[in-house]
């Protein structure tokens, strides 16, 4: 086990290292240069060349790019993520501010989405054939298809706009005010855990038509078990390793999907950071979100394939 954890850390490590060196290079690919956008914003439409040679120098734009690799990835093995061109403060201080936003968002969608998915896919297995099943396998394939942003538009224009329910925009932290966080978090969470829902309703539905024509599953219904000791005791724990797979790369997709949805909601966590980050070339800033995320769906994809031993003793690690 411990040789297994071993191995799977370094191959975590190698994955970063591969996703710090896509990033970097996509980043120099865009069209485009920062500092001419970061010039423009100011009251001088342009600089002149003594002036961007000196930012260029601040920022160490003037190194070749293998040189400005390093120093990036220096400074992030010492905790120093570097300083944003348009924001002109330690991206550190800001990723501080806006990352317990995302996090807030993605462990509330994550949860949501994991217990409706499941809980779903359950009544969908055991029902299999009725009514509820043919209504919640349609909503979760319209689910599947449907863009997370549309849906978000289209709940701002219902829900605030014309029913005025919901605040339009914006977070509050629950501990500033528990209720008006609570109404905010609505529309966002739902646009979040949406495709979250749909897709682990179809994955639980087919692992427990699976499970449940197993021949312990025939024994357990013979002994005059009860169905809910059935469902609960002996088909789910076999039946969710697919499952858990499936929550892992949702884990990604929730957080990757915080870009859309913080800018539709107008929420300042690292998601509408990333994505103006990113439209003014920022690297640093975006360089380091995508750390982030991808180290959170390394993290998690590790704990994940530990955790099959739990729900199979057959599984054994070498």
């Amino acid at each position: 086990m411990t040789s297994y954890i071993i191995r799977r850390i370094f191959q975590g490590i190698f994955v970063l290292i591969l996703v710090t060196v896509f990033v970097f290079l996509i980043m120099r690919l865009l069209p485009g240069d920062p500092l001419q956008l970061f010039v423009g914003q100011g009251d001088t439409a342009a600089a002149s060349k003594e002036e961007l040679a000196a930012l260029r120098q601040k920022y160490g734009l003037d190194k070749s790019l293998p040189m400005q690799y390093l120093d990036w990835i220096s400074g992030v093995v010492r905790g120093n993520l570097g300083k944003s061109i348009f924001y002109q403060e330690d991206i550190t201080d800001i990723i501080t501010r806006r990352l317990p936003v995302t996090i807030h968002l993605g462990i509330l969608s994550l949860i949501f989405g994991t217990f409706f998915g499941i809980t779903f896919g359950i009544i969908c297995a055991i029902r299999r054939g009725t009514w509820i099943d043919n209504i919640f396998t349609i909503l979760a394939n319209i689910g599947i298809t449907v863009p997370s942003f549309w849906v978000g538009i289209l709940l701002i224009y219902f829900l605030s706009l014309k029913l005025n329910l919901l605040p339009t925009y914006g977070y509050t932290s629950p501990f500033t005010n528990f209720s008006l966080s609570t109404k905010q978090l609505v529309m966002p969470v739902f646009c979040l855990s949406l495709f979250s829902i749909a897709s682990l309703t179809r994955q639980t539905r087919s692992c427990m038509l699976e499970v449940v024509r197993q021949d312990y599953i025939r024994t357990a219904w013979s002994k005059g078990l009860r169905e809910r000791v059935i469902i609960f005791r002996h088909a789910i724990k076999n039946a969710l390793i697919p499952v858990v797979t499936q929550i892992g790369m949702q884990i990604g997709t929730i957080f990757g999907g915080s870009v859309l949805i913080e800018t539709v909601f107008n929420i300042e966590g690292m998601g509408k950071l990333m994505a103006q980050a990113v439209f003014g070339h920022d690297y640093q800033i975006v360089q380091s979100g995508v750390l982030i995320i991808a180290s959170t769906v390394v993290i998690a994809n590790i704990l994940i394939d530990i955790s099959y031993g739990w729900f199979d003793p057959r599984i054994r690690y070498s």
